[in-house]
């Protein structure tokens, strides 16, 4: 209730007769009265000035209603007025949403790109836009068939956009299920609450054969004189207004392939098959935005042959070679030649055929040539070194069309028919000392060969026959000519083998033909004297090597080392010692045992120079190497290995702690672990506490600040983990000082 002024009212739609507000009349007014837009639904009662609804507002019919209130005296004259009086109709939720087409029809094609939306769906709500009331969300209730565990195609659930799924795109197909029928669903309220209006409808999709398809392998003709670019192919795309591009799968110097922005692919320039006989490149498709609008379609080109070039020999010149008596039908070697044409085909196929063959003698086609193969063969048994040693022959090879000659030279080599003879059969004897050394000549021998030289024929190798089991010596031949020198190969031994009787053979690498065998003309006798040198003393072995404990008793024999002599005289030894130790090496020269102490000195490993030599002459030694290597005992226990005493500045705060290290003198294999405790004493354990920080670090902290300005005598444990373990126990000295500036003791 209130007086009468301009007023706004905001009333929701429906809800039946109410009232809205009383105004209330000042003398002289007795009454009111309303006019504007009432729409038989709104009025006021004049006496008591109540503003009412007699029925249901109805924003989707009229949002707003505009009235003029005015009050008057008893003779109806306006008294104040007129007011304007404005009401707002708030609109409900009374209105489900509405899709515009009972069915909805779509096609799409197959393998198109996921997202992508093929068509729409719409629907509209008469409530106020403004409101959730009529704000719509769009889903699919049902998939018809639907034969895998996904959906095959989704919605966007503001704009209503239906697009294949990524299943969708990859499993759709008209050759199995060309028909799809979908029930989509339209909530309003955002689809947020339960009492949410909801609307549904059927969309019929038909699935087509996708155009998007790589067109089977383009075969191109390799050198086309046709003008070029030229139309090869043509690929089209699902979606329209795409750019066609190509996109290079090889790193290519140039692509003579290009396409225009209907799709169809070009070969820019002819190609040659010899340089590159196969091609292969992607197509894309891409929107205005530059993305990718359809999967890429692989091309594949191959270039076709045609006959376009020539044989050509393997080589300039082929040398075959063949014995003079070599018989009919016999194969003596082949000519290669190749076609850089394509591999088995007529273009590559080559034919073979003799042209001429100089001299003519004893006749003119002495050799054939397999038409296919190139393998040269005799035609009978007419070689003959004396009346022609060389022959050259032109062969004709040919494809179907060009033609090429190939030279061909046949050399007549001789047959081994004769064999090595020794201008003595008897060298006799040398004397030679068995300090001689490796590699003296000690003999020259000769033989010689009818056969052709420089051919294997007449090549002598000599060899030991007999009496050099151990090939103590060795016989090196000239080729040119023939000559042998007979070499020491192995160290001589006087002792071993005073004497050799030596049978050496004269034979040739080229066998022999048949009928002729080597006989006692290729073989000389030949006797070599060793006489006795004296020797050094021999180790039995080069280095001998032993492993002790430090702690072992003095006298303990570790290593027992023996030499002789070759020629059975006494030998006596010397000690040369090396102790190694990481920074140098001791020498001591003694001819006892060594001992320090009662122990070994501390050193990992000794390395003992021996040295042995002859009683009677002692310019007759050799040397060994003994390696004796220690093994550690824990025979030392830890200690503290700090530079300077901790301190802790007083007065004391709390929570002060000092750093302390142990170490130990044994050798750690692995790693040295301590443990740290204090002394068992009450006042000990009263004031000082100790942890462990790693294995070779602690740290020692006060129990509480009450301490005095003097050094304090801390007893702390140390233990190793040696087998067996060791323990030390030390004073440690802890300074309790005032402390300058920078945190340290005055």
């Amino acid at each position: 209730t209130g007086p009468l002024k301009d007023m706004n009212f905001s009333i929701p739609e429906g809800g039946g007769v109410r009232f809205i507000y009383q105004f209330t009349s000042e003398p002289p007014a007795v009454s009111f009265r309303a006019t504007g837009e009432k729409d038989g639904i709104i009025d006021i009662v004049p006496r008591t000035g109540i503003l009412f609804l007699n029925g249901s507002l109805d924003r989707e019919t009229k949002a707003v209603h505009r009235l003029q209130v005015e009050s008057l005296d008893e003779k109806g004259n306006t008294v104040k007025g007129p007011y304007t009086v404005t009401i707002y109709v708030e609109d409900i939720n009374d209105n489900p949403p509405e899709f515009d087409q009972i069915k909805y029809t779509g096609v799409v094609r197959q393998n198109s790109r996921p997202g992508k939306p093929f068509m729409y769906i719409h629907a509209t709500d008469r409530d106020d836009p403004t409101t959730p009331h009529a704000q719509l969300t769009y889903s699919i209730l049902h998939h018809f068939p639907n034969p895998y565990k996904e959906m095959l195609f989704q919605i966007n659930n503001v704009t209503g956009a239906i697009s294949p799924s990524k299943m969708g795109s990859y499993y759709l197909d008209p050759q199995k299920q060309d028909t799809f029928t979908l029930v989509v669903t339209v909530r309003d309220m955002a689809g947020m609450t339960t009492n949410a209006f909801t609307s549904s409808a059927d969309v019929i999709i038909t699935v087509k054969e996708s155009l998007w398809k790589a067109p089977p392998t383009i075969r191109i003709q390799e050198n086309s004189t046709q003008v070029h670019p030229v139309n090869i192919s043509q690929v089209h795309s699902n979606e329209p207004d795409v750019i066609y591009d190509i996109f290079e799968k090889e790193k290519l110097s140039r692509l003579p392939f290009s396409i225009d922005q209907n799709g169809v692919i070009y070969v820019t320039e002819p190609l040659d098959r010899e340089e590159k006989d196969t091609y292969a490149f992607f197509v894309v498709t891409k929107d205005n935005t530059g993305e990718l609008v359809d999967k890429p379609l692989q091309i594949h080109i191959i270039v076709e042959d045609i006959n376009d070039n020539p044989p050509v020999c393997q080589r300039a010149l082929t040398v075959i070679e063949v014995q003079e008596n070599e018989g009919a039908g016999s194969n003596i070697g082949t000519l290669t030649a190749k076609d850089m044409d394509e591999e088995n085909t007529l273009n590559s196929r080559l034919r073979f055929k003799i042209g001429s063959q100089v001299p003519a003698v004893p006749a003119s086609n002495l050799f054939f040539i397999q038409q296919d193969t190139g393998i040269l063969q005799l035609t009978s048994r007419s070689l003959n070194k004396r009346i022609a040693s060389n022959y050259s022959l032109k062969v004709l090879v040919s494809d179907e069309v060009f033609q090429t000659i190939c030279d061909v030279q046949v050399h007549v080599i001789d047959i081994n028919d004769q064999i090595p003879i020794f201008e003595k059969s008897d060298y006799h004897n040398v004397t030679v000392a068995e300090s001689l050394p490796v590699g003296t000549v000690i003999l020259e021998i000769q033989a010689t060969d009818g056969d052709e030289p420089g051919t294997g024929s007449s090549y002598i190798i000599y060899q030991m026959k007999e009496g050099d089991p151990n090939n103590t010596f060795i016989i090196d031949t000239d080729s040119e000519t023939n000559r042998g020198f007979v070499k020491v190969n192995k160290a001589l031994d006087f002792e071993a083998t005073p004497v050799y009787n030596l049978v050496i053979s004269a034979t040739n690498p080229e066998p022999l033909v048949l009928g002729v065998q080597y006989n006692s003309s290729s073989l000389t006798l030949f006797k070599v004297f060793v006489t006795n040198v004296d020797e050094p003393p021999v180790f039995h072995k080069t280095v001998y090597k032993g492993e002790v404990s430090e702690d072992i008793p003095v006298n303990t024999l570790v290593m027992t080392v023996e030499a002789y002599d070759p020629e059975g005289d006494t030998v006596r030894y010397h000690m040369l010692l090396h102790l190694l130790e990481p920074h140098g090496i001791q020498r001591l020269e003694f001819l006892q045992c060594f001992q320090h102490q009662h122990s070994l000195p501390f050193f990992s490993s000794i390395a003992i120079k021996i040295l042995v030599c002859l009683v009677d002459n002692a310019a007759q030694k050799s040397k060994t190497t003994f390696i004796l290597h220690l093994r550690d005992v824990n025979d030392n226990p830890p200690l503290l290995a700090m530079d300077y005493p901790p301190f802790f500045c007083h007065p004391l705060s709390g929570g002060e702690r000092a750093f302390i290290q142990a170490d130990d003198a044994d050798e750690q294999w692995w790693y040295s672990t301590f443990t740290f405790s204090l002394a068992d004493d009450m006042n000990t354990r009263n004031n000082w506490e100790i942890s462990k920080v790693n294995a070779t670090h602690a740290y020692l902290s006060p129990k509480h600040a009450n301490f005095e300005e003097k050094v304090y005598n801390v007893p702390v444990i140390i233990n190793d983990n040696g087998k067996p373990p060791l323990e030390r126990k030390v004073n440690l000295e802890v300074n309790i000082c005032k402390c300058s500036s920078e945190k340290s003791c005055f």
